[in-house]
């Protein structure tokens, strides 16, 4: 069964190896490449939910490694509006981490952060990352073309949320954009 914990010191060479792949790297605006970055990086998880900002976890099946990372962003107090984000170490993928990650990001933003909506988004060539969202109840809402740039290159993005009231069943797995 997976959790969400805090990122911890000893997770540093668990975060170096996931970041030291090119397509995960380009999501993250400061890329670990050195054990004291990556214990910055887990310094500033913590960092920014202490000033109630966005709340970054790791995600762990048991006592286990970190298998992924989940983050609920506060957007807007005032409208009561999170982003959430979410990525799985190459060694995890295909076994439900992102899914069961998003699912209990989602639980943790209407909860204990008290949001009403949370949203999400996604390249268009990463259908995974689509599918992760509609198991985990995130409605898909749109395309928003060349939001997103990486490596240089822009790319279409497929947008999600999910409102307090709604239940995370019942989401067509259709890909966006087909």
């Amino acid at each position: 069964m997976y959790r969400l914990r805090a990122w911890q010191p000893g997770d540093a060479g668990r975060l170096l190896s996931a970041f030291s792949e090119p397509l995960l790297a380009w999501q993250e605006p400061r890329v670990p490449t050195t054990p004291a970055e990556a214990s910055a990086w887990i310094d500033r998880c913590r960092d920014l939910a202490e000033q109630g900002k966005a709340v970054g976890l790791a995600v762990v099946e048991g006592d286990g490694p970190p298998l992924g990372h989940v983050q609920v962003a506060v957007t807007s107090r005032r409208h009561g509006v999170g982003w959430v984000s979410y990525w799985t170490h190459a060694d995890a993928r295909g076994k439900g981490v992102a899914t069961a990650g998003a699912r209990l990001a989602a639980d943790l933003g209407f909860g204990e952060l008290g949001l009403y909506r949370l949203e999400l988004g996604h390249r268009l060539n990463n259908p995974g990352s689509c599918l992760v969202a509609r198991r985990a109840g995130f409605r898909p809402e749109g395309i928003e073309r060349q939001k997103l740039l990486y490596g240089g290159e822009r790319f279409d993005t497929g947008t999600h949320a999910r409102l307090a009231t709604d239940p995370p069943e019942g989401v067509p797995e259709t890909p966006c954009g087909t």
